[in-house]
């Protein structure tokens, strides 16, 4: 198979059109997703960036046809990334169609929650922004070469992207904390600041030492931190195949030119991928010290539909329910009759037998039943909060919502009729019975009450004067998740951060710079080399920029004559001399020279 420019995704593709070209998957996104996304100004790439993203899609093909899972290898060409020059958001979503899917481009790390949603409306964010030449090994910084050249690829894979996407739909269920938010704003701002041109060294190590301050605390793993140890050790840094010989998925690993090799060394240990990878932490600054290492893609789900056992999404309960409340964000709990009620949960009252007997909101609620929010019911009918006892009727033996019609006759739970009962953990209710909403197998979910009054031992939980009392039906809460029952109640249910990537004001010499790379790509575009002309880059380079490593490697590759290749050589290995640790990426850069990436070839083929 041939990893040449694709037939389906030329240059000019990459210029037509700036933003991402919508689709029927883009389109279905809820609001509250939307807000994240950005336009991808494909124009703002520069030179550099260019010949950033070429070395590194270039070495990693390169190693990675021996070392990658076929699928990444195979998705490359499915999903229309180039090694020649970065993909747009255009190009990709066109190709990206054919096999379900979309992407979209967001300013860097997004919530947790958000994120996972995407994934479930089986659209890939890319952080459009990419690495800075002096990360071009390993940034932690979300960036397209981590998204879309390694992310992209794999889900051309049947088996993956079904993983993918579920995933995604559990994840975005899943409750977090507020030290998951607290963690997420402090990596976001490290990982910025990191990329940023120019940052003070005195602004990064503060930011890092926020982030190993928060790292360093012991705090229960909430269920969203769980989920997201489940994706870093599979969807960013799996391996799979046999834990003696595996191969390489991980996108983090794809996408990186370093680690991907110290992955695959003794060094790193590999483990059998199993439901303890929830368990275990990672350090998103650091290389791996251990791996994941599944057997097959539909193990990966095996996994999941482990761990989702255990989520409040399947449990529901008093300790899912304590959670919402502890996340601080809007929930969601399902009752026993399937209504469903999301808001900011903020107060929980339960019995001796751990049993929720009563539960409040604040602030704008909705109430739904399968998804779909009641009509009356959104977070404009219900803007101070809500509130509602659960559970059975005192001296009776049927739950509410267990009657038929002659229980609820005998009890005057129909329209028009005064009530009054208390149920067994004491709470006492009464009201003028005004109507009741009922679910499709006719059971009653919510009855709404006027001039009510609820009361729990010496406490007045609501009174008269509040207005109408719209009491929920239900024994019991069967589920608890993170986001709304109906995506469309809250239209600005994520906040987005408030810092943002930092772009970079451009020296003079820097706009100079950049044009020599522009000259040595268009050179190499046009096929016509001329050796005078990269004599005249050179004399500049050698001048002011004689350290620009990545810039004197695609001119020797164009080189041909001796003497200019020499001194270019000569130039290399003074940098070497000079500074060690661009030993490695220079060396093999030179060694990447000896093939021609237009033939390049996948082993076995």
């Amino acid at each position: 198979m041939s990893i040449g420019r694709s037939d389906a995704f030329k240059w000019n593709d990459m210029n037509a059109n700036p933003d991402y070209e919508s689709n029927e998957l883009i389109d279905r996104l809820p609001k509250h997703l939307k807000q994240f996304i950005k336009p991808q100004h494909y124009a703002d790439y520069t030179p550099i960036n260019q010949a950033v993203w070429r070395y590194v899609m270039r070495k990693n093909v390169r190693y990675l046809s021996r070392v990658a899972h076929q699928s990444y290898v195979d998705g490359l060409g499915k999903t229309g990334i180039d090694i020649e020059g970065i993909p747009s958001m255009y190009g990709m979503n066109r190709i990206l169609k054919e096999i379900g899917w979309a992407a979209v481009a967001v300013d860097g790390f997004i919530p947790p929650n958000a994120f996972m949603e995407f994934q479930a409306y089986k659209v890939l964010v890319i952080a459009s922004d990419i690495r800075q030449l002096e990360n071009i090994e390993y940034t932690p910084a979300p960036d397209i070469i981590h998204e879309a050249a390694g992310h992209a690829p794999i889900i051309a894979n049947p088996d993956y992207a079904e993983y993918l996407r579920r995933l995604g739909d559990i994840g975005a269920k899943a409750i977090l904390s507020r030290y998951d938010i607290e963690l997420y704003e402090a990596v976001r701002k490290l990982s910025i600041l990191k990329e940023a041109e120019g940052t003070p060294e005195l602004a990064i190590a503060e930011a890092a030492v926020e982030v190993e301050r928060l790292q360093a605390m012991e705090v229960e793993l909430s269920e969203m931190a769980q989920m997201r140890n489940l994706q870093w050790w599979s969807v960013e840094y799996g391996l799979i195949g046999e834990v003696d010989e595996p191969k390489i998925y991980g996108a983090g690993l794809l996408s990186s030119i370093g680690e991907s090799k110290w992955c695959m060394s003794d060094q790193v240990a590999k483990l059998p991928y199993s439901i303890a990878a929830a368990k275990q932490s990672f350090d998103i600054t650091k290389p791996q010290p251990q791996l994941y290492v599944t057997p097959d893609f539909s193990y990966l789900m095996e996994v999941l539909e482990e761990f989702a056992g255990g989520l409040s999404l399947r449990k529901g309960g008093l300790k899912g329910l304590q959670r919402l409340i502890e996340s601080q964000m809007v929930g969601t709990i399902e009752l026993s009759t399937g209504l469903q009620v999301s808001g900011q949960f903020s107060r929980v009252i339960a019995d001796e037998d751990n049993r929720v007997i009563f539960f409040q909101t604040t602030g704008p609620t909705a109430l739904a039943y399968r998804e779909k929010e009641l009509i009356g019911h959104g977070i404009d009918d219900h803007q101070k909060g809500f509130s509602s006892p659960l559970g059975k009727l005192k001296n009776i033996n049927l739950a509410i919502e267990d009657m038929g019609p002659f229980d609820l006759k005998a009890y005057n739970f129909y329209d028009g009729k005064w009530l009054a009962f208390e149920f067994e953990s004491g709470i006492k209710v009464e009201g003028l019975n005004v109507t009741g909403i009922r679910n499709i197998r006719g059971k009653l979910m919510l009855i709404q009450l006027r001039d009510c009054t609820v009361t729990y031992r010496d406490e007045v939980l609501f009174r008269p004067e509040y207005g109408t009392f719209d009491m929920a039906i239900g024994s019991r809460i069967v589920s608890a998740f993170a986001g709304a029952a109906d995506h469309d109640s809250f239209p600005n249910l994520y906040e987005a951060s408030p810092v943002h990537t930092i772009k970079p004001t451009k020296s003079a010499t820097l706009l100079a710079l950049e044009q020599r790379y522009a000259q040595v790509r268009q050179l190499r575009e046009e096929g016509s080399v001329a050796d005078t002309a990269l004599r005249e880059v050179w004399e500049w380079v050698g001048e002011h920029a004689p350290r620009e490593w990545l810039l004197l490697l695609e001119m020797l590759e164009l080189a041909r004559e001796e003497n200019l290749r020499a001194v270019l050589t000569q130039a290399l290995d003074d940098i070497v001399l000079a500074g060690p640790h661009l030993e490695t990426l220079i060396r093999e850069g030179q060694a990447m020279l000896e093939t021609d990436p237009s033939r390049m070839t996948v082993e076995g083929e």
